[in-house]
């Protein structure tokens, strides 16, 4: 007879959470029960004596932020909020992996209260956390003052054998140890399972040693995945380390209490059956017949550890106000960050350039803006992939951020891409900070899987890329981006603005600022590339609607429509002067950015492309995927279908046909002139 009352509180919060999973991934006939089954024990010691939450308050400012990079055992999570006390209520669980509910197979971001970040794609959630702790660290050293540590938090993440096994897990660890980010702690569970069976198949990494050998503080607490008395030492021990991250090896074993699936990749990744939870539960000492069962206690009892957090939230919100009244200026400025607000004329010195200035190349216009923004927006923050001398993009006023010098702006990635645009995502869930990253455009390559996350959850992320073409030259076909174009704009929620003048970069620039609901690319040139005479042709402005009318025909209607983006549109430009010489009356389309032209009205979109204009012809140094949308069927592009070639730029230009005589005649065909 199974008797709940002589049952400790630790062991029904814990065995509440366990159940909670079991039920969840059962009635969804879906999901990942063993990883909750083992940790739940470390979730309840962290939530109910560590963490700092207030879960009325999810977004607080100064919680501690946990990351569950494991995301496959989201049950785990879900159980140890809704325990908590966050509003997450019970027939969400219940609704486990079904549509439309606040409890998706993988962790949302924006779904769920108290889900730091979208995870399950392994070993991001770890890039998040070593960008969550970044953030706290530069944070701090900007605004806390003697008496006003109003940015003081931990950061917490539980990782598996498949994070660790994943190549950008070494990345991360690897920054993050050489940054000493003191503040972010890793749980390491060690379950020795996958889900093509046992780790030994594939894996057999010293972790320890390994870790020891990314300057991190190592604890391994051995088979003590049930000891909250071990795992609440480890944890207090952990955070004492403050010039190190920290990372605690837990040996666990999946699917914990199942009597004939403990240690086995059944319980990794399908549900255990119902008779065989009913048997789990015997074990627990748990009613072997009730399903969803949150006992009085277990709600009480987190109930006084939401009363605690609530208490600590309190304090703070006190403390800053104080904070407020001594350093009004700073608090001013740490709202505005919070609330992703631009200050007043943050954007009024951006260079205007004239047609008789001489030819530049995107990217060094970039970097001139950059700069400019940084210095009125002093939260913008960021670096490259080991290219601030060719993407420039580093911040003059700043050094680089260190654990000397957490203060600085500037982030050296090093030659990690991947960790470069995960951790800017942590930066930017984090809140206070406007994150930028930068590398050779063709390198995204290594990047597009954090790009992906911060799509989904439309994170402003600025990506600066550059070497945007074939115009990389003699580097060749390995550097020179030809599909990478497509792909992203083939990616939802992100806007790729391929800027075709400084002018028109400068816009870009400010497209990219103003936006809140998601990430921007831009993709700049390493060659130079003339200015436009606004003074002659549209204002680069048009480059917010992702499109305009740069040179319009001289006629009431033009014969064929030139459609080209960034280097490419200078081309058009003169091929229009040519073909008028034919009397063939063209009009050019500047088209930086596909997206925010796809936003625009339906009459703004047919006063740019008018639907009557068949003839139309497409220029750029990319694929051609993607383009029939604007040139339509009776249209024709100029573009590359076929990996580049080494050689000087100009002469890899004229190779793959952008030579003016090449777009003259293939418009004379599609106007039929």
């Amino acid at each position: 007879m199974n008797n709940l009352s002589t049952m400790t509180i630790e062991n029904l919060c814990i065995n509440t959470i366990r159940t909670l999973a079991m039920d969840g991934v059962q009635q969804a006939n879906s999901g990942h029960p063993g990883t909750p089954m083992a940790l739940a024990p470390l979730v309840y010691t962290l939530y109910s004596r560590y963490l700092n939450y207030n879960p009325a308050s999810p977004d607080w400012f100064n919680r501690d932020r946990f990351v569950l990079s494991a995301g496959h055992a989201s049950m785990l999570l879900y159980s140890i909020l809704h325990v908590a006390g966050y509003n997450l209520p019970l027939d969400e669980l219940k609704k486990f992996r079904q549509l439309g509910s606040k409890t998706p197979g993988h962790p949302e971001y924006g779904i769920t209260p108290g889900v730091e970040t979208t995870t399950g794609p392994l070993g991001q959630g770890l890039t998040n956390s070593v960008g969550m702790a970044i953030a706290e660290a530069h944070l701090a050293a900007v605004y806390n003052k003697e008496k006003y540590n109003i940015v003081d938090h931990f950061t917490f993440a539980i990782c598996g054998d498949g994070d660790l096994m994943e190549g950008v897990s070494h990345e991360a660890a690897s920054l993050a140890g050489h940054l000493g980010l003191g503040k972010l702690i890793w749980f390491y569970d060690d379950n020795h399972i996958t889900i093509e069976g046992k780790t030994d198949l594939a894996y057999s990494d010293n972790v320890q040693k390994r870790f020891e050998g990314y300057n991190w503080h190592v604890i391994n607490i051995g088979e003590n995945a049930n000891n909250t008395e071990k795992i609440g030492n480890a944890i207090a021990e952990a955070r004492k380390v403050t010039d190190k991250p920290s990372l605690i090896i837990i040996r666990s074993h999946i699917g914990y209490g199942s009597p004939n699936l403990v240690d086995t990749s059944e319980a990794h990744g399908a549900p255990l059956g119902e008779e065989e939870i009913k048997l789990t539960k015997k074990a627990y000492n748990w009613p072997e017949d009730e399903k969803f069962l949150v006992p009085a206690q277990v709600t009480e009892y987190f109930a006084q550890v939401a009363e605690k957090g609530k208490a600590k939230e309190a304090e703070w919100n006190s403390k800053f106000t104080a904070y407020s009244r001594e350093f009004p200026e700073l608090a001013a400025q740490l709202k505005s960050a919070l609330a992703g607000e631009l200050p007043n004329g943050w954007d009024a010195q951006l260079p205007v350039f004239k047609g008789e200035d001489p030819a530049a190349a995107t990217r060094n216009v970039s970097g001139k803006i950059l700069n400019i923004i940084a210095d009125k927006v002093p939260y913008l923050i960021g670096g490259s992939a080991d290219l601030n001398p060719s993407t420039k993009t580093f911040i003059n006023k700043s050094g680089y951020f260190s654990k000397e010098n957490p203060a600085n702006r500037n982030i050296a990635w090093g030659i990690r891409e991947f960790v470069m645009c995960g951790a800017a995502n942590g930066l930017a869930l984090h809140g206070g900070l406007r994150p930028f990253t930068s590398t050779f455009f063709v390198f995204t390559d290594y990047a597009r899987p954090a790009i992906r996350l911060a799509a989904i959850m439309k994170l402003p992320v600025i990506y600066v890329m550059t070497h945007d073409s074939i115009g990389v030259g003699e580097d060749g076909p390995t550097h020179q981006p030809v599909e990478q174009m497509a792909s992203f704009r083939l990616m939802p929620n992100v806007n790729v603005i391929r800027p075709g003048d400084p002018n028109e970069t400068s816009y870009a620039w400010k497209a990219a600022m103003l936006r809140k609901d998601g990430p921007t690319m831009l993709l700049l040139t390493r060659q130079n590339i003339p200015v436009f005479d606004q003074t002659r042709l549209g204002s680069a402005a048009g480059v917010l609607q992702g499109a305009y009318v740069l040179a319009k025909e001289n006629g009431s209607k033009p014969d064929i429509i030139l459609i080209a983006s960034g280097s490419e549109v200078s081309l058009a430009l003169q091929a229009r002067d040519l073909l008028a010489k034919d009397k063939i009356d063209a009009r050019v389309v500047s088209m930086p950015c596909w997206e925010l032209f796809r936003e625009q009205p339906a009459a703004y979109r047919e006063a740019v492309l008018p639907a009557a204009v068949k003839a139309r012809l497409a220029i750029e140094a990319g694929s051609s995927f993607g383009w029939r949308e604007w040139v339509g069927d009776a249209g024709d592009t100029v573009t590359i279908d076929s990996f580049g070639e080494s050689g000087p730029y100009k002469k890899v230009f004229d190779h793959f046909g952008f030579t003016l005589e090449n777009i003259v005649n293939k418009a004379k065909k599609v106007s039929n002139k």
